[in-house]
């Protein structure tokens, strides 16, 4: 019986978080959608504007893979969508042919400086910090 309570409630806190996290991405999502950013976009840009400094440092995908939730295929193709747009860079690592570096370019690091209060804005509304 104890066992089926604490299962009980290991659930009901599973299912809490899962609804607290989709009511932030939705609300990430509708705040940054002016900016034609989605939540997975803008913690890529997030990432990247705190991982490397201003001056075109670059960041290697693979140490993105493991901060973002998202699959390397998803990520490889959300970080070609912003390259697309003219947000990121990526290059080649030339010590290891498999490695690729992305970084942000000045349109990108913009962006980010903009949509970054808009989106901890969401945040205070949906966590309540």
């Amino acid at each position: 019986m104890a066992a089926e309570t604490a299962g009980a409630r290991l659930e009901e806190r599973w299912r809490d978080i899962l609804a607290v996290h989709a009511r932030t991405l939705g609300e990430i999502d509708r705040a940054l959608h002016p900016y034609g950013l989605g939540a997975s976009d803008f913690e890529v840009l997030d990432l990247l504007a705190t991982a490397t400094p201003p001056d075109g440092e670059q960041c290697r995908v693979q140490n993105l893979v493991g901060r973002v939730h998202l699959s390397q295929s998803a990520l490889s193709r959300l970080i070609a969508r912003l390259e697309k747009d003219g947000l990121v860079e990526r290059s080649m690592c030339l010590e290891d042919r498999r490695g690729v570096y992305v970084r942000l370019t000045p349109k990108g690091r913009a962006l980010h400086a903009e949509a970054l209060p808009v989106q901890r804005a969401a945040l205070a509304r949906t966590l309540g910090g």
